[in-house]
């Protein structure tokens, strides 16, 4: 494997000091690990795995300008059900889940299928930096720097036959390293899915970190997926299954709660909860709500999708 040379510009110019002084750390450490992804479905180690997130980013389209959430609020402030369902659960607790090695199986309606090592994932694909609203089903909200590459180029590497018209994530199944598994909060493992047109719209993003930094466990490490359009709960984390299906997986919370989590779950004002309203968000680190948008304002990008649809029935 090829490490490629950090870009023209200069990291201390574009990120924190304190952030660029882990980048080249990170880097340092890769150069000594590198022989480990010339051995088919053998993992790098963490370290390495950040140097090959952390090194060329490039600033990428969509990104809004408005104010980020702060890191630590990023990172302390989640849903993530495996690790508890506290908001300050996962930060607590997801120190247990080992991301190295990392593979990800690959099944269903497409020419090229099978279990991939994460860095034979990542590989091909320029990083880009993409500032993104994040919208949660229960009224709070971030701004977050996402680190990632577009699905779409990823779904091309796999060929999807024409029978392909979902496409399903599965986060890992693993009580052990997982606590909040051993309850039955939910149908485990956490499954999501996209209709075709949605995972290779250019919004959506296969991520593997934040804020210039590698994607830390209680945020989804080390591979998930960002539909900023959608609520929150539709970017599943800790991504291992990848299926493309010719009918609509059946996910996990419209399993759980089919009049409460419709499998579309489009950020939309006009259609309440059944226990709250969805007109008005909290950002987080702000006082005051503020009016919900439409497709949480990347109405541009995605309206076409659902021209047509009765939002209301297709929740």
């Amino acid at each position: 494997m090829i490490i490629r040379k950090p870009g023209d510009i200069h990291p201390s110019e574009i990120t924190p000091e304190e952030v660029y002084r882990e980048r080249r750390r990170f880097m340092q450490s890769a150069a000594a690990l590198a022989g480990a992804a010339l051995v088919p479905g053998l993992g790098l180690a963490s370290n390495a795995r950040a140097a090959l997130t952390l090194g060329t980013v490039t600033k990428g389209p969509f990104s809004t300008d408005e104010t980020e959430t702060s890191y630590k609020d990023v990172t302390t402030y989640n849903n993530f059900y495996e690790f508890g369902t506290g908001k300050s659960d996962p930060a607590e607790n997801a120190h247990t889940l080992k991301t190295d090695p990392w593979t990800v199986s690959v099944e269903g309606e497409a020419e090229k299928t099978g279990t991939f090592a994460l860095e034979d994932m990542l590989k091909p694909h320029p990083l880009q930096e993409r500032i993104y609203r994040h919208r949660c089903v229960e009224g709070w909200s971030m701004v977050i720097p996402w680190v990632g590459f577009p699905l779409a180029d990823l779904i091309k590497r796999f060929r999807p036959t024409s029978k392909a018209r979902y496409v399903e994530f599965v986060t890992l199944y693993d009580p052990k390293q997982m606590p909040g598994q051993r309850l039955p909060i939910l149908k485990w493992p956490y499954v999501e899915g996209l209709r075709m047109d949605e995972a290779t719209n250019p919004l959506t993003l296969m991520v593997v970190g934040l804020y210039g930094k590698v994607l830390p466990n209680q945020n989804g490490a080390p591979l998930r997926l960002v539909v900023p359009w959608k609520y929150g709960f539709k970017s599943i984390k800790s991504i291992v299954r990848i299926r493309f299906r010719e009918d609509q997986p059946l996910t996990t919370w419209h399993r759980a709660a089919p009049d409460e989590y419709g499998f579309y779950s489009n950020v939309n004002p006009h259609v309440d909860h059944p226990r709250w309203s969805q007109a008005r968000e909290r950002r987080i680190g702000e006082w005051f709500k503020r009016p919900t948008l439409m497709f949480n304002g990347y109405g541009a990008q995605v309206a076409d999708l659902y021209r047509g649809m009765d939002l209301k029935k297709y929740f």
